[in-house]
């Protein structure tokens, strides 16, 4: 039995270990979270039950749970870098697959986006001429340069949560009055000369499971407002019977030489209620607002390893294999014992 319990120890001490290696080897990379194993008592089980002076076989490795406190915010010379400070990730996109992180290494690729040292692109709300955040869907955020052809929107697909517990609005729709609608949404769209405009839509519960849909183009409601209604079914799924999809929003354009009306269809996608009982759906909001910190520019968060701490860590996980290891050792000399008795 010690055999069992020592080299479970032995193991133990050494996952750790490795687990202290890892954390010490990042101490320097920006955005990383230390690990930390925890164990758990391992006994043995009997067919006939249980008794009350059962001694166990060791130990074994419940989970490494990774530490997501703050590191320390330090000045960079990089105006692309930045810091989380507070919680929430950055949101990158690799050829459209979904990652998160909390390095805020970045610079420009050839093309004008943000990118990380790995290529994937940096998402975000992307901000208007008047200074306006666009929180419509997270795009692959992009600095524009000169001489770029100009790029006419056609058709804006936007993914969004609808909250059916919401109370049903009977009040005229207000886009400047938030009680007479159940949420918004914006987009930001290109004219035929390349200048850009908010498509903003508002959704009005209407009743059980419906939404009537209203559009504006850069705050003023379009000329026909209504683009038309969502009705969904108890499964979460847009009911296509009762409902016409894409919408046709037409956005007058003044003041520039682009062909107006801009024609947008608008597409919400296959929009679910429901939430997957893992992790749940990714809560994506401009930064300081609910439960996520704020962005610091030419800053990055450092790694939050605490070398002392893990150097302290390192001699008790070593003390710790060699008690385990003496352990193996006693017991072999009690058998070399048992062995010579005559």
């Amino acid at each position: 039995m010690s055999f069992q319990q020592g080299l479970s120890g032995l193991n133990a001490a050494s996952k750790s270990l490795e687990a202290i290696g890892n954390n010490v080897a990042n101490a320097n990379t920006v955005g990383f979270k230390q690990s930390q194993v925890q164990f758990s008592d391992v006994y043995a089980s009997s067919l006939t039950g249980g008794g009350t002076s059962a001694i166990g076989i060791g130990t074994k490795i419940a989970q490494v749970q990774q530490q997501f406190t703050q590191g320390n915010i330090t000045s960079s010379n990089n105006p692309l870098d930045i810091a989380v400070n507070g919680a929430g990730f950055f949101r990158m996109s690799t050829n459209g697959t979904i990652t998160y992180t909390r390095n805020g290494q970045f610079q420009l690729d050839k093309d004008g986006f943000i990118v990380n040292a790995n290529g994937s692109r940096l998402t975000g709300y992307m901000v208007n001429d008047q200074g306006q955040l666009s929180t419509g869907a997270a795009t692959d955020v992009v600095i524009d340069s000169a001489n770029i052809e100009p790029q006419l929107t056609t058709e804006v697909e936007a993914v969004v949560n609808l909250n059916s517990s919401a109370p049903t609005i009977a009040a005229a729709f207000d886009m400047d009055d938030p009680t007479t609608y159940t949420n918004a949404t914006s987009v930001t769209v290109y004219d035929s000369v390349g200048n850009s405009h908010v498509l903003q839509t508002f959704f009005v519960k209407t009743g059980a499971n419906t939404f009537r849909v209203y559009g504006a183009n850069d705050g003023a409601p379009l000329a026909t407002p209504l683009l038309g209604t969502l009705t969904f079914g108890s499964d979460g799924q847009i009911n296509t019977a009762l409902t016409t999809l894409p919408f046709s929003a037409s956005l007058t354009v003044t003041g520039t030489n682009a062909a107006s009306p801009l024609l947008v269809d608008v597409d919400l996608g296959n929009n679910q209620w429901a939430e997957t009982s893992t992790s749940g759906s990714a809560l994506v909001q401009p930064p300081g607002s609910g439960s996520l910190g704020v962005l610091q520019a030419s800053a990055v968060e450092d790694s939050n390893v605490d070398l002392t701490a893990e150097l302290v860590n390192m001699i008790t996980a070593q003390r710790v294999y060699q008690a385990n290891a003496q352990t193996i050792k006693t017991q072999d000399q009690v058998l070399q014992t048992l062995v010579n008795l005559r």
